[in-house]
Order: C-alpha cells, then structure tokens, then sequence
C-alpha cells in the first residue's frame, strides 16, 4: 500500500496514480488528518486492505506534504555507511551509531524551496525514513520489520558551519533549518518491496550525480537501528528514523562543494519516489 499526504489531506494511491481521499471513503471512520492515522496504523491496514476504494483523484506533485508530517520523536543516523565515515574522517562506529535529532519545524513536502542560511554550507545527504505503526520498546531484532509503517524518501539537509561549530557540535540545530527534512514523496508499506532490506537511493544536484549506494550497506540495518533504539527509549506511532547516508555529500569532496543558490537538488529512493528541491538565498 502506498499513502500520502496530499493538501493536508490523507490519501490512498492507487496503482493507476490517482489518489483516494481517506476520510471520505472510509465514511468518517478516519480523519483527514495524515498523522493521525499511525495512532490506529492496525485498523487501518486492515480496513484498507478490504475496502472496495472508488476512483481517486488526480493530483499534482505540488500538493504533497510530508507523509508523516507532526511525529513526535525524530531520530537521525550518522556514519551508517562505512564509505561515509571514511569520507568524514571518523571510525566505523561500534555498539550504536550516533544519534541527533531533525526538530519537527524543518520537515517538508517532496517538492519545495529552501532557503539557505545566510554564511553557511548547506550540504545535502539522502536517506531512507522509517515511519514507526505502533509503540516499540525492547524490540527483539527478528520482530522489528512488524513495528514499521512504511518507508518513504527524506533529505537530511545540513548546514555544516553550524553544525561542527563551537566546543561541541551543534549536529540537530545545523541539520533543522526551516525545509531541512523534505520527506515523501508517498509513505510504501514494507510488503510492497521485494526485499525491503536491499534498496537503491541517491541524488543529483542540476543533473549531475553526486549520491548513489544501496540500503544493504547499511553499518546498522533498519531492524538493528529499531532494536537498539527501542531499548533505551519507547518509539512511538508516527515517529521517524532517518537511517544515515552513503558516500558523495559535498563535504567529503576535494575540494568541498556545497548548495547555492538557483541549484535544483533531485533525490530518490528505489520503490519510493523522488524529491526535488531548489535553493534561494
């Protein structure tokens, strides 16, 4: 199944592309609200899985917003892949990746302008986002798969002069600048893939390519990143984990290359879809 979040509005996409407006099918048994419906993701699935969906709508790229657009929590990844961390000049980490936050303020739809930060370096690094279904604590390994929504595309924005700034880095508020965390373009469920462990994904900036690698290189795979986070705090409905970036972001490069303004930024995931950001200063 794939849903999205068009004009604010939770939606089914049909395999045709056209889109069917939640809250209207369903009656009112759910709300229009796009977050909302991670609190009941169960009975949702199910009443989707059986319901008999007119033909939907035809909509514009324009009109998506995040598909999971107000979680609570947001975790974020860092040194996930083992060329990125060479790339950054750190070892591979051991027992648990790091961990930031992208504060909610800067998530965005697929299809945006971004401002940059006046002074700055904005860099850009593609990921796959998780999206939890239901409160995860303590989650075995093995079972972790069963604890997610849905997949869906997202850019970790960074502004690497805040971000390593000062005595100690500044990685959440360098990475949370309004329109940081564009996400979408649709949330896809885990059984759409054929193997939802091994997906390719990258990005180009005005057509050239600058990122490109595979999930299953991951250094700690989504149900290993579940598993550990789960057992120091409770993951909720509708939370968020970006799983960290391959090599080829602008400040691993020789020499440096960072985001200006006019550039056009074009992500994507495998299965998933596209993002497509342009830059103003």
């Amino acid at each position: 199944m794939r849903i999205a979040n068009v004009s604010g509005r939770l939606a089914v996409i049909q395999p045709s592309g056209r889109a069917v407006d939640v809250e209207r099918a369903s009656g009112g048994r759910f709300g229009p609200g796009p977050q909302a419906v991670f609190e009941r993701w169960g009975e949702f699935r199910e009443w989707a899985a059986g319901a008999a969906l007119p033909e939907g709508d035809v909509f514009d790229a324009g009109e998506l917003g995040a598909p999971a657009p107000a979680p609570r929590q947001v975790f974020a990844i860092g040194l996930n892949y083992r060329d990125h961390a060479a790339e950054s000049g750190f070892a591979v980490p051991e027992g648990l990746p790091p961990v930031f936050t992208k504060y909610v303020s800067s998530l965005s739809g697929p299809v945006s302008e971004v401002r940059l930060p006046r002074g700055g370096n904005t860099d850009w690094e593609i990921e796959l986002v998780a999206v939890i279904g239901r409160r995860a604590e303590n989650v075995p390994e093995a079972e972790a798969w069963s604890y997610v929504a849905g997949l869906t595309a997202g850019q970790d924005l960074s502004e690497r002069v805040k971000q390593l700034a000062g005595p100690a880095p500044q990685f959440s508020l360098g990475k949370s600048h309004p329109g940081f965390a564009p996400t979408g373009p649709v949330l896809v469920t885990p059984d759409e893939f054929a193997d939802p462990d091994d997906l390719e994904l990258g990005c180009s900036v005005n057509g050239e390519e600058v990122q490109k690698g595979r999930t299953r290189d991951l250094l700690f795979p989504l149900p290993s990143l579940i598993a550990r986070l789960s057992a120091v705090l409770p993951l909720l409905p509708g939370d968020l984990v970006f799983t960290g970036t391959p090599a080829g972001v602008g400040m691993g490069r020789s020499p440096q290359r960072f985001l200006a303004p006019g550039d056009e930024l074009v992500s994507w995931v495998e299965g998933i879809g596209e993002l497509r950001q342009t830059f103003t200063a």
